[in-house]
């Protein structure tokens, strides 16, 4: 039997991915106008993007492009850390290296939505932000002779 080829409908592809990037621009204005951080509201920080239920990046804004590679970690490493645990009502807040961050000061928020039945999340919204000062040994959280993570501050 031969398997039958998909076909992609180039029209509807391009209107859901422009949706999905429309809704990801959304989020980063609705994260800059209500952010209290100078960091976000000013310097504009920070990147937003929706994940499918592997983790898998869909749609980003442009904001940050330097954080999106590793946000997609930090959204798999969640999914694989948590499994079925994760529920849509919890939302994670994350920014240790190991688990997707890329210094301590980047903190992502990932929340994970679920279908209408709430048995399973389908996809998952990020959002990564530079926090000034996370309390290392140092102001900034950045400092040059440390030699241990707790020293540049809460992971």
């Amino acid at each position: 039997e031969k398997e039958k080829e998909k076909k992609v409908d180039r029209v509807l592809l391009s209107v859901f991915a422009h949706r999905f990037m429309s809704i990801a621009e959304q989020m980063g204005r609705t994260l800059q106008r209500t952010a209290i951080s100078t960091n976000i509201k000013e310097r504009l920080d920070f990147s937003c993007a929706i994940f499918g239920p592997n983790g898998g990046l869909v749609a980003n804004a442009p904001h940050l492009p330097v954080h999106l590679g590793s946000m997609q970690e930090a959204v798999k490493w969640q999914i694989n850390h948590l499994g079925p645990l994760w529920s849509s009502d919890q939302v994670l807040m994350s920014n240790h290296p190991q688990a997707g961050g890329r210094h301590l000061p980047d903190i992502t928020v990932i929340s994970a939505v679920a279908d209408e039945a709430k048995e399973r999340p389908i996809f998952y919204v990020a959002s990564r932000g530079h926090h000034s000062d996370i309390g290392g040994i140092s102001p900034g959280s950045m400092p040059p002779f440390s030699r241990y993570l707790w020293e540049e501050g809460a992971a």
